[in-house]
C-alpha cells in the first residue's frame, strides 16, 4: 500500500523534472566557460557580455517586438469584432464566418508560410515588416476570436436590449456593458496573440525579408553558426523577464482580489 501511495508523487516529480530540466540546464550553461556545455569549464559572465554588445540581436529583438504589439492590436480589434458577430448574429452566412474564423488553427503553419508568401508574391509586395504584420495577423485573428467568443457565451444579449429599452445608446451599451464583462476574454486574447507573435518561426521565415529578421529566426541562424552559449544567455534573459511579469501578475490578482470577511 506504501509504494502504490508513492508512486502519484513519484510520477508527478519526474514529469516536473523532464519539464524544468533543461531549462535549469540552459540557464547553469549561460554561466559556463565552455562553448559546447559538455562540461563545466568554471564561471563567467563573458557569454553576456558578448551578447549586450551583439547589435543584430537587438535588431532582430526591436523587429520581434514591432511586429507582436502592432499585429496584438490589429488582430485584438479585428477577432473581438467577428467574436461579436458570430455570437450576435444567426443564419446560414454564420457557418461560412465560423470556417473562415477557425481554419487558421486547424492549418498546419507550413501551409499558412506557404500560401501567405505566394500571395504576396502574386500581389508584387516587397517582403519585410509589413508582410510579416499581415500574417501574423491573420492567424492571431483566430485565437483572439475563439477567447473572446469563449467569454460571450455565458452573456445574455437581452442585457443590452434592456438597456436600450432605458434609453442607453449604442455607445453607451457597448462600453459601459459588453466591453467590461467580455474584458477579460478580450485581454486572454490579447496576450495569447502577442506571446504567439513573439514565438512564431515558420510563418515568420517564409514572409521575412532582407531587414526584418525577426528574433525567432535570428536565433535559428545562430544555432546553424554554433553560437549556443548566446543563446543560452539570451534564453535565461527571456526566462527572467518571463517568470518577473507571471509573479506581477500574480501579486496584482492577489491585491485586486476582494478580501473575505
Amino acid at each position: 500500500m506504501n509504494k502504490r501511495s508513492k508512486l502519484p508523487g513519484l510520477l508527478t516529480w519526474a514529469t516536473l523534472l523532464f519539464f524544468y530540466l533543461p531549462i535549469i540546464l540552459l540557464v547553469i550553461n549561460s554561466f559556463n566557460m565552455s562553448r559546447t556545455g559538455g562540461s563545466w569549464g568554471g564561471f563567467t559572465l563573458k557569454w553576456y557580455g558578448q551578447l549586450f554588445s551583439a547589435r543584430e540581436i537587438w535588431h532582430a529583438l526591436r523587429n520581434t517586438l514591432i511586429v507582436a504589439f502592432i499585429s496584438t492590436a490589429a488582430s485584438t480589434i479585428i477577432g473581438t469584432t467577428a467574436a461579436f458577430a458570430l455570437h450576435r448574429y444567426r443564419g446560414r452566412i454564420q457557418d461560412a464566418h465560423y470556417f473562415l474564423v477557425y481554419t487558421p488553427l486547424v492549418v498546419p503553419e507550413i501551409l499558412l508560410g506557404i500560401s501567405m508568401l505566394l500571395f504576396f508574391v502574386a500581389l508584387k509586395v516587397n517582403l519585410g515588416l509589413t508582410t510579416i504584420i499581415l500574417a501574423h495577423i491573420t492567424f492571431c485573428i483566430s485565437y483572439v476570436a475563439m477567447a473572446v467568443l469563449s467569454r460571450l457565451q455565458d452573456f445574455d444579449l437581452t442585457i443590452l436590449e434592456a438597456a436600450r429599452d432605458l434609453g442607453a445608446n449604442s455607445w453607451t451599451t457597448t462600453w459601459s456593458i459588453l466591453i467590461p464583462v467580455i474584458f477579460p476574454g478580450i485581454m486572454a486574447g490579447a496576450l495569447l496573440a502577442f506571446t504567439l507573435s513573439i514565438d512564431d518561426f515558420v510563418i515568420s521565415f517564409f514572409v521575412a525579408g532582407p531587414g526584418s529578421t525577426t528574433l525567432p529566426i535570428h536565433i535559428y541562424s545562430m544555432i546553424k553558426r554554433g553560437s549556443m552559449p548566446l543563446i543560452n544567455a539570451l534564453s535565461t534573459i527571456l526566462l527572467a523577464v518571463t517568470f518577473l511579469a507571471i509573479l506581477a501578475y500574480q501579486i496584482i490578482s492577489r491585491h485586486n482580489r476582494p478580501k473575505e470577511d
